[in-house]
């Protein structure tokens, strides 16, 4: 963006970037901590993920309070008015994946007393893996300004979708195969699901970040490949 002639404008700006960037931070913190409590069934960690849920509103809010000064102070227009809707609306799902993140952590103990097989912990581990590189990138893209990058990244959820769908029919088989599973893989069917919505709220992040740079929407109809309401066995 263009420097202004009032450099407190620049400043306040400056500071809404800052917030979306610390926010991501957090966001990746959150994601990496929860799956690695859920794995490790380290229950310390799962709830230091609960307490920085409250670290992540609280930005949140002041990102809000910051955007809605700063239209009514300055009545940006423009590129600037962009930059500050935009970044209301990228907080916002950043919010959204830290309270996902938290979910997985508050189902850690649940898990850790169940009997979960060891091998699906593997698919798990492979599908919050991408979806942390997601996480990371996406604040980082917009960042440097790389709008090329965030229309890739945001068709890139495909695999997230994909692999969701590999993990929930592995573990409808191992409910199927001994019921004694049943318990601990309803459980990490809902963590696969909020890493699943984890990259969703990634795609919308990058569809916001894109239009901040360019103007440009992306095309409506991006890759959807979640097919487990095919996989689910009928009522």
């Amino acid at each position: 963006m263009a420097e202004h002639t009032v450099a407190s404008f620049d400043e306040d700006l400056r500071q809404i970037s800052r917030l979306i960037n610390d926010m991501g931070d957090l966001a990746g913190s959150m994601v990496g901590a929860s799956t690695r409590a859920l794995l490790e069934t380290d229950n310390a960690l799962a709830q230091r993920v609960v307490s920085d849920d409250a670290i992540m509103d609280a930005r949140q809010r002041e990102l809000d309070d910051r955007a809605i000064t700063l239209i009514a102070k300055r009545q940006p227009m423009a590129d600037d008015l962009r930059h500050v809707v935009g970044s209301i609306r990228m907080a916002g799902d950043l919010e959204r994946i830290g309270d996902l993140a938290k979910n997985i952590a508050k189902r850690v103990g649940s898990v850790g007393v169940s009997a979960a097989p060891r091998d699906l912990t593997h698919s798990i581990d492979s599908m919050a893996q991408l979806v942390l590189i997601q996480v990371q990138a996406v604040i980082q893209e917009y960042t440097v300004g790389d709008a090329t990058a965030l229309a890739k990244l945001r068709n890139d959820d495909e695999r997230i979708d994909v692999k969701y769908t590999s993990v929930f029919r592995e573990l409808l088989t191992y409910m199927m195969e001994d019921p004694r599973n049943i318990t601990a893989c309803t459980h990490l069917l809902f963590c696969a699901k909020n890493l699943e919505r984890i990259g969703d709220h990634v795609t919308n992040i990058a569809e916001n970040a894109y239009y901040v740079l360019t103007g440009m929407q992306l095309p409506a109809n991006r890759p959807k490949q979640d097919e487990t309401a095919m996989s689910a066995p009928a009522a």
